[in-house]
């Protein structure tokens, strides 16, 4: 009875084991290709273990995106200076961003540090 069940779950042991070597070989490079990893608009999102931050390009397109044009946020303020000719660094868009500077409002109080941070960072990544 036992010698009836062994060729079917030998074959089925065998195309496990093949699947998961080709998963294996191919899916860290799927991974690193996927479409929907928006690269710079992860900034401030979750890392391994860590709980979910605030998302840069979702944060800067709420708030930020009818004064300012930028091309990654697929925003085109004309209120603003436009941020894709900046280069600025991650502090000193926060810095800007907390206090305001000009006609720009400050977003401190109106934004969480980690709404601020994940904005200052994608900001300087998408250049």
């Amino acid at each position: 009875m036992l010698s009836r069940i062994d060729k079917p779950l030998e074959l089925l042991s065998w195309i496990a084991a093949a699947v998961l070597v080709v998963m294996l070989i191919f899916g860290p490079a799927v991974i690193a290709n996927d479409d929907n990893s928006p690269g710079a608009a992860a900034a401030g999102a979750a890392v391994y273990g860590k709980k979910a931050g605030a998302n840069g390009a979702k944060v800067f397109q709420a708030n930020c995106g009818t004064c300012h044009t930028l091309k990654a946020a697929g925003t085109n303020g004309q209120v603003g200076p436009n941020l894709d000719n900046i280069s600025l660094s991650a502090s000193d868009i926060e810095s800007v961003v907390r206090s305001g500077t000009g006609p720009m409002p400050s977003f401190d109080g109106r934004l969480s540090d980690a709404e601020i941070s994940a904005v200052a960072a994608f900001v300087e990544a998408s250049r």
